[in-house]
């Protein structure tokens, strides 16, 4: 015990003798004090005093020490009494013990009704429309920046998106396209197979995958492995303060950050596309000869009659929309990361799923133009 802050206890009296400053200069070895003051050392009283007669200062921290302490002894069924404290200390516990119970009632916010709630989600949806406006317009004015001087392109960056966006894309968006390939060849066949119309699958399968499946779901799968990825890195250096620091150099983030992402996607997803097309056609052969009995050759030679070039130019000119889609909203909501890490993890999930949301909305939007266009 030190000379400022000590207990001491009185088996013979039960009492427990105060003394020193009790201030929050001292409450770190006061509450040792009070951890060696146990039920041991107290042994089976069920009553006892504490006596504040040699207490020097005493503040709010200090009387909330003793009053938890008290409580402690409460829950023990030990009776405790306050003696030798002066009026103002006695008034000082009151308050300190008022204040302690107020903090423990978390105060309950009264929840908004539904017509609150739409009105709350359309002013932030109508916000980060604001916001992405803004975005666009600052992006393509450094677009035309960048058009008029092609040096200041950040080339090594532009093909490193390609090569991640792009090249190690290939597996995966094989893959699944040749799967997209052999279940809709099976889910159409069966339907054909009733009507003896095998041949038919060609037309089917081409049409639909050329103009419509590969860029939608090559368009997918890209905005859940590189949206993301822009997000989460362009996040991830904002909080790092690594675009403050550009800022700081006089270097725009559009220019070196976000340009590149964005060009090189649109670069690689028509690519992308025709990568699906491939297998996805593939996957729909190998069904067709299993399933349906056609002969690649046959297959070959119905495709190349009843499949226009059209089609093929159709599917690929939707691709560098979807990758603007992609491009811009990944790179958009990275930019929007604020805070800390759970931040990068609210932006990447809105990003995904913006993305997703406007790429259906931009092919059904197609569909229709085409439609009234006669394509």
């Amino acid at each position: 015990m030190s000379d400022q802050t000590s207990l001491q206890f009185d088996s013979e009296q039960q009492r427990l003798f105060c003394r020193g400053v009790w201030n929050l200069t001292t409450i770190t070895s006061l509450k040792h004090d009070l951890q060696k003051i146990n039920l041991l050392t107290i042994g089976n009283t069920k009553k006892i005093s504490i006596d504040g007669e040699n207490i020097q200062t005493l503040d709010s921290s200090g009387a909330w020490l003793l009053i938890q302490f008290i409580k402690k002894l409460n829950t023990q069924k030990i009776i405790v009494q306050l003696i030798n404290f002066s009026a103002a200390q006695q008034k000082l516990f009151s308050l300190t013990e008022e204040q302690a119970a107020k903090l423990t009632q978390i105060p309950r916010t009264k929840p908004l009704n539904w017509l609150a709630r739409i009105g709350r989600l359309t002013v932030q949806y109508i916000t980060e429309a604001i916001y992405f406006l803004s975005f666009t317009g600052e992006l393509t004015l450094q677009a035309l920046r960048v058009l008029r001087h092609p040096r200041r392109l950040r080339w090594r960056a532009l093909f490193s998106t390609i090569e991640k966006t792009g090249y190690q894309a290939l597996p995966i968006i094989a893959l699944l396209s040749f799967m997209i390939g052999v279940v809709m060849t099976y889910q159409m066949g069966l339907q054909l197979q009733n009507y003896g119309a095998n041949i038919f699958i060609v037309d089917l399968l081409g049409l639909s995958i050329l103009r419509e499946f590969a860029p939608l779901l090559t368009a997918i799968i890209v905005a859940g492995r590189t949206g993301s990825a822009f997000t989460a890195q362009l996040g991830t250096m904002k909080l790092n303060e690594e675009i403050d620091a550009l800022n700081t150099l006089g270097v725009t983030p559009a220019e070196i950050l976000l340009l590149p992402r964005i060009a090189g996607l649109i670069i690689a997803l028509p690519l992308l596309t025709v990568w699906s097309d491939i297998f996805s056609i593939v996957g729909g052969m190998v069904m067709s000869k299993n399933m349906l009995h056609i002969p690649w050759g046959d297959f070959l030679h119905r495709f190349h009659k009843q499949v226009s070039v059209s089609s093929l130019v159709i599917g690929l000119g939707k691709a560098p929309v979807f990758a603007l889609l992609i491009g811009g909203i990944g790179c958009f909501q990275g930019m929007r990361v604020l805070g800390g890490a759970d931040s990068v993890g609210t932006q990447t999930t809105k990003s995904v799923v913006q993305a997703i949301f406007f790429i259906i909305v931009a092919d059904a939007l197609f569909s229709v133009i085409f439609s009234e266009l006669g394509l």
